[in-house]
């Protein structure tokens, strides 16, 4: 099997796993604006993260030859290594979780604060977990500064949520006679409330420019969620459960991986990469399916009633979702190759993932537009802060022993 060595190539696997693990968080956000049902997508996406877990294991897995010390994918399938599995299986089971809950934190709060918010919370739990585990081999007067600096990023990202929510309060209560000439209402009297398909409806409007009171209307009345007159407590208290989920899948990997608890049978090798992430992925994949089908039927937050046949049936962004699915998996496997050669501490570097998703939701989801300055300057110490960690994080790696 390959095994990445080095600490270069560690650094390379990470910053990788960081634009895709910051990317497929968009393309879930940019369906559900779309209207698509969560639900839906969720399930689509689940299938091509299991996918990716599977190609991973049977290329990296399976390269070269196999020995009694490091036995290829296959190999490690017979042997008896259940307590390593069932690590690597809690691990999948709270990844799913968090991931399930963070698409509906999404619509509640923005994909920027969600991000942050979670990420941030992972790297101050899981990532002292991660060093005690690795035996301290990442060097702890560059790491825990770097957590320090995720720390500040939350405590700045609650901020500009705050204030964000603000400045759109105050755009919605002036929209009346100061938006009459905005463009995003009809010609004919109607406005930005109509059911229509904004995008795809049968005759062609002027979409509100993205920031304006016109624009979060429009939103409003094309997503599945629908978020005017909730409390944004709820999206904060949803951010808190999904970080705290976040935070122990990688200490559970890496459980898995290495074995510190000794519950392996002497002579068994430890569970390789590849092997761990199958195992992870495939409980991730039957708690994401479980829980879908169940909110197909039971829906959260007032969303239409679905079913098994609808969602069979709904073929508007599956091949987004479809991607959406090979990225997460795809960069999950990519910090866990990082993390096993350089420690999964510094492998929790990737949690600056919301440098990449708030340049998406800047440049394609309009958030932030039209806001004040305070907000800026709140959104730019929060990006300047995860700028800061993903450098002192990486910078702590150490090199794996054996």
């Amino acid at each position: 099997m390959y095994v990445v060595e080095s600490k270069g190539g560690a650094i390379a696997c990470m910053l990788l796993a960081l634009f895709f693990l910051g990317t497929w968080p968009a393309i879930l956000t940019l369906l559900e604006r779309r209207g698509r049902l969560p639900q839906h997508t969720y399930l689509d996406y689940t299938i091509t993260n299991l996918l990716a877990a599977v190609i991973i294991a049977f290329t990296f897995g399976e390269l070269g030859h196999t020995n009694d010390g490091k036995p290829n994918f296959l190999v490690q399938l017979s042997q008896n290594n259940w307590p390593s599995v069932l690590f690597a299986m809690a691990g999948g089971v709270v990844l799913s979780l968090g991931n399930l809950s963070t698409q509906y934190a999404w619509a509640f709060v923005g994909l920027s604060v969600t991000e942050v918010m979670t990420s941030s919370i992972t790297v101050v739990i899981g990532t002292t977990l991660n060093y005690f585990l690795d035996d301290k081999i990442n060097r702890a007067e560059v790491l825990f500064p770097g957590v320090a600096c995720f720390l500040i990023a939350v405590c700045l990202g609650s901020l500009v949520h705050t204030s964000n929510a603000k400045d759109n309060k105050v755009k919605l209560d002036k929209l009346g006679d100061s938006n009459v000439g905005e463009k995003g209402p009809t010609s004919n009297g109607t406005n930005s409330n109509s059911k229509k398909d904004l995008e795809n409806g049968s005759f062609k409007l002027e979409k509100a420019k993205a920031g304006t009171a016109n624009f979060l209307i429009e939103l409003e009345s094309r997503r599945s969620i629908k978020v005017f007159g909730r409390s944004t407590l709820i999206g904060l208290v949803i951010c808190l459960f999904a970080g705290v989920c976040f935070s122990l899948f990688s200490p559970a990997f890496n459980l898995a991986t290495n074995d510190q608890w000794h519950t392996l049978d002497d002579g068994v090798p430890h569970l390789s990469v590849y092997t761990a992430f199958f195992y992870f992925s495939c409980s991730c994949f039957v708690i994401a399916v479980i829980l879908n089908i169940i909110f197909l039927y039971r829906p959260a937050f007032n969303l239409p009633r679905s079913s098994i046949k609808s969602y069979l049936n709904d073929w508007d962004g599956r091949g987004w979702a479809f991607l959406a699915g090979f990225l997460c998996g795809f960069g999950n496997g990519l910090q866990f190759m990082g993390g096993q050669a350089a420690g999964y501490a510094a492998a929790d570097a990737v949690q600056a993932l919301p440098l990449v998703s708030t340049f998406w939701g800047v440049i394609f989801f309009g958030e932030y537009r039209k806001s004040s300055k305070r907000t800026y300057v709140l959104l730019v110490g929060m990006l300047s802060m995860f700028i800061v960690a993903v450098g002192v994080l990486m910078a702590s790696s150490g090199h794996r022993k054996h």
